[in-house]
């Protein structure tokens, strides 16, 4: 027996071109310390070679999808419980830190010890202002800088996640689960923390990632959706509700 199918998306002429995605920040202490996201690609690589991997079409076409988010500064942290055995974070860079303790402490934090998936493994936060938004359909996925090599590699993994930008646009946050936390957590100012990859309806449009302005309206729509995981568990129901307020116009170009 055989069998054929057709699918069609619908009576509309298919999206082409690059779809646009747009980036900015949000209301943050000393935002030029937060780089621009950026492209991955092979920049130190060899391409004099006609065969060089470096000018390979599928490694190119990999890493032109992946736009990587920098750490806006050094991060040398190591894991120990106090008195009472709570679980903290220690500067293990102590006073020649480039970072003060205090302001370390409002951007990274650890998790309460009742929410870790593993009872040996901490989990930590580090708030990030990034937002991602987009004017049509577009998925961010958002997973391990897998391609930089780490002399000391981290002593853990990351948590990716995936959503929709264009009805759920929200601040990112590099968020790591301990493995072993008798190592120190070591990067480096401007290697990156993640990486950023953006599905929409067809796999093969490139990706046009643009500079947003934060408009009142986009403000207003961020205000109106963030805070829903203190209250509800499952978020993505919201995005049904979210849409019926969402502006028509999210991504507006920064002007030079």
């Amino acid at each position: 027996m055989h069998f054929t199918v057709n699918y069609q998306r619908g009576h509309e002429d298919p999206k082409s071109g690059p779809v646009r995605v747009g980036w900015c920040l949000t209301e943050v202490e000393a935002p030029v310390i937060y780089d621009p996201p950026r492209r991955v690609n092979s920049r130190d690589a060899r391409k004099d070679h006609a065969k060089s991997a470096a000018r390979c079409p599928a490694v190119l076409n990999l890493e032109a999808r992946y736009f990587e988010i920098p750490c806006p500064f050094d991060l040398n942290l190591g894991f120990a419980r106090d008195d009472k055995g709570r679980p903290t974070l220690r500067n293990l860079s102590g006073g020649s830190s480039a970072i003060r303790g205090s302001t370390l402490g409002k951007r990274v934090s650890i998790t309460n010890e009742s929410e870790w998936r593993h009872p040996d493994r901490p989990m930590i936060q580090l708030r990030l202002p990034y937002i991602f938004l987009a004017d049509e359909p577009v998925y961010l996925t958002q997973l391990d800088a897998y391609l930089h090599y780490r002399r000391q590699p981290l002593p853990g993994t990351i948590f990716g996640g995936r959503f929709p930008i264009d009805v759920w646009p929200r601040p990112l946050m590099w968020a790591f689960e301990w493995h072993d936390p008798d190592q120190p957590i070591i990067i480096r100012r401007g290697e990156p923390l993640f990486y950023c990859q953006f599905e929409c309806d067809h796999p093969e449009r490139n990706v046009q990632l643009v500079e947003a302005e934060m408009t009142p309206e986009l403000k207003g729509y961020l205000d109106h959706i963030s805070g829903a995981v203190n209250y509800v568990n499952q978020t993505f129901s919201l995005f049904e509700a979210a849409e019926r307020v969402r502006p028509t116009t999210l991504v507006s170009p920064r002007k030079p």
